[in-house]
């Protein structure tokens, strides 16, 4: 850290109250970078200021550039809460999350010409075109368009009409009946302009209109004996009628609602939210973030600062998990919006499932983001809800104990990061001290202790040994944990430790903790991440203990040579590694190897070429 200001910076917070407060920290040039709230500002605030290496980059990148700051005392923490966002509002400091409305109007064109198309765009010009809008969504504008064009069978091809009617055959959407396929030449301009004219009634709201229009065209099409327009007609009308049919899939249990969900990537968070207006879904938004570190806090923070840019609120609000001061902000909420506004938690029902929705598309945004799947960033999120995390386990390390009698004890540490295998991190241990009998308990004990004794070694590095991990889980139960846990905290580390049990299909089953266990079941992302962590830990550990357990047996048939003691043996496999190695050494190759002699090395030739010699 160069900020030469830390040790004044230090003790000016150890001098703040134990009161709860906003803290404003400002630059050099005395300008605001951010502002946050705190229960105790002499706790949070001191907490900048120690352990520095420890934070998050963000928070380590802006306590480089703090100055100095200042402090205001509340009287509770929500009124903190309060004060901390409008201050955010007022001043936009750079290290801080600020929601920004950052939508523009959008508007549905209807291009000019005699085969107009309907197409999305966030721009009116002077073209010639006929717009409708302004919409404030995007989203809906898009969505709007999608289904218009699919319930009309309007093209939304790149061909240009007239110029390419008759040039090739017709796309896929006239073969899954989603266009009309002017390109064809079977439809006349007057057909097609019919139906883009209904099609933009239909924009502007007259659905039943539309529908009872295009059923009397129908029927007047029959009586005509015209089958084919007639069929059409139906086609175009069947379609008018799935488009409010895929609306009413996602029901809703009141008439507006927001369904706002939070998910933690590696990189960033994502807060999304749905909004429901006359039953269904009209509106979707992204917010993407920083890492949180406490996400019923950053819930909180996010509520209050996403409705004071809105302005209102529906009277229910659900959300997917715990809310810092929930009482406090419904009643914030109320006042503001003078209506009751409520905070729902689902944990079960059709609305836990739109929570699920909200969730899936928060993961697809970061995925998009990031290179990482929604799966994986999923999963991840999942796991840190499950185990009570702070913060994401982007790095986590597996250990599993593999014996076969007290002869061959060895541990196996896979590493996953971001939700993959990271391969090169991997490593084995021979226990060393467990030799009278096997123990379980005792030997992961070690290798625990083995690995947090490398990283004082390995920390300036930032690799390998020298890389904390957010989440240590041990191929065991209760009891591993009892055993490894006390271990770390003496060894002054504070890192997440669970256990792994497996059921009678060998799926990790549960997790366990000192105190119990913790059920996956109903986290399905979390439980495929764990049972895979899981089944490497185990395969890599048994594959470590079944070439230690043939090395042994090596070692001992190269004892039974004459003058080949277990100190020649150690040298031989050192340079050679393997006995097919040593099989196509000469004599003098082998002799070379040290504390070898000549007539040793004359005696292991014979040995290792006997069995060649007798089958001759």
């Amino acid at each position: 850290m160069d900020n030469p200001r830390l040790g004044y910076l230090s003790d000016k917070a150890k001098k703040l109250p134990m009161q709860p407060g906003i803290y404003i920290m400002k630059d050099k040039k005395g300008e605001i970078i951010y502002v946050g709230k705190a229960k105790s500002l002499k706790n949070r605030v001191s907490s900048y200021f120690r352990s520095v290496e420890k934070h998050l980059s963000k928070v380590y990148k802006m306590v480089e550039h703090v100055w100095d700051f200042e402090y205001i005392v509340t009287r509770s923490e929500f009124e903190a809460l309060i004060l901390e966002c409008s201050f955010i509002k007022l001043h936009t400091p750079k290290y801080n999350i600020l929601l920004k409305d950052d939508k523009g109007y959008h508007y549905i064109k209807i291009t000019p010409g005699e085969y107009g198309r309907i197409v999305p765009t966030h721009q009116k010009l002077k073209d010639g075109a006929r717009y409708i809008g302004p919409y404030i969504s995007s989203y809906v504008t898009s969505q709007t368009v999608d289904e218009v064009n699919k319930a009309f069978l309007l093209p939304t091809c790149n061909r240009k009409f007239p110029q390419d009617i008759g040039k090739g055959r017709p796309c896929l959407n006239y073969h899954i009946k989603q266009c009309m396929a002017p390109c064809t030449g079977r439809i006349s301009v007057a057909e097609y302009n019919e139906a883009l004219e209904q099609a933009v009634e239909f924009i502007k709201g007259d659905n039943q209109e539309i529908q009872k229009k295009i059923l009397q065209m129908m029927y007047d099409a029959s009586e005509r004996e015209e089958y084919e327009k007639a069929a059409r007609y139906r086609d175009r009308l069947n379609a008018i009628k799935n488009v409010g049919a895929t609306q009413k899939v996602v029901s809703i249990r009141y008439e507006e609602e927001d369904v706002i969900a939070f998910v933690q990537g590696t990189v960033n968070s994502c807060a999304v939210v749905l909004k429901f207006r006359g039953y269904k879904l009209v509106d979707k938004e992204y917010f993407l973030q920083d890492v949180a570190e406490d996400i019923p806090e950053a819930r909180a923070r996010f509520l209050m600062e996403y409705y004071d840019m809105k302005e209102e609120a529906p009277k229910t609000v659900v959300v997917d998990g715990e809310v810092e001061h929930c009482a406090e902000l419904e009643e914030y909420l109320s006042e503001k919006t003078g209506h009751a506004v409520h905070l729902l938690i689902p944990q079960k029902g059709d609305q836990k499932e739109l929570i699920d929705m909200a969730r899936e598309n928060a993961s697809q945004h970061i995925s998009e983001k990031t290179r990482r799947t929604s799966r994986e960033i999923s999963a991840l999120d999942e796991l840190s809800r499950l185990l009570g995390l702070h913060k994401i386990p982007e790095y986590i390390e597996a250990y599993d104990i593999s014996n076969i009698g007290s002869e061959v004890i060895v541990a196996g540490m896979v590493v996953f990061d971001g939700g993959r295998p990271l391969r090169g991190a991997y490593r084995k241990f021979s226990v060393r001290t467990v030799t009278d009998k096997p123990d379980d308990y005792a030997s992961m004990r070690e290798v625990i202790a083995r690995r947090l004794e490398r990283y004082h070694q390995h920390k300036d590095e930032g690799i390998g040994f020298g890389r904390m991990p957010d989440l240590i889980l041990l191929d065991g139960g209760r009891g591993h944990v009892g055993a490894v846990k006390p271990l770390v905290r003496e060894m002054g580390f504070d890192i997440p430790i669970f256990g792994m049990a497996k059921d009678d299909r060998h799926r990790t089953r549960v997790i366990t903790t000192e105190d119990g266990e913790l059920s996956v079941a109903s986290y399905r992302g979390a439980f495929d991440l764990l049972t895979s962590i899981q089944d490497e830990v185990h395969r890599f550990s048994i594959e470590y203990s079944r070439s230690k357990h043939r090395t042994k047996g090596m070692e001992s048939m190269l004892k039974s040579v004459p003058g080949i003691g277990p100190k020649r043996v150690q040298n031989l496999f050192l340079r050679f590694k393997t006995i097919k190695a040593m099989k196509a050494a000469t004599i003098e190759e082998l002799a070379q190897t040290p504390s070898m002699t000549h007539e040793a090395s004359t005696s292991l030739y014979r040995f290792l070429h006997e069995a060649d010699e007798t089958n001759t």
